[in-house]
């Protein structure tokens, strides 16, 4: 039987391999042999891995603190 850990650590392992080649492949396209783009197309695509990873960061601190209401 695997632990919550155990499972946690697994999935987590291969979830950051895909993240991490996909963002190998996207800087592939940096290649200007073959493609075209503009400082904004690479503006947007910076912006958009940054406000990812920021709301990743927020769910996780979010996910550790319990509220609690009190009178």
């Amino acid at each position: 039987m695997e632990t919550k850990r155990e499972k946690f650590v697994r999935l987590a392992e291969n979830r950051m391999d895909s993240i991490l080649k996909g963002i190998e492949l996207m800087g592939n396209l940096s290649n200007s042999n073959n493609y075209d783009y503009t400082q904004d197309d690479l503006n947007k695509i910076i912006k958009t891995l940054k406000s990812a990873v920021s709301d990743l960061e927020h769910t996780y601190n979010s996910a550790s603190k319990t509220r609690k209401f009190k009178l």
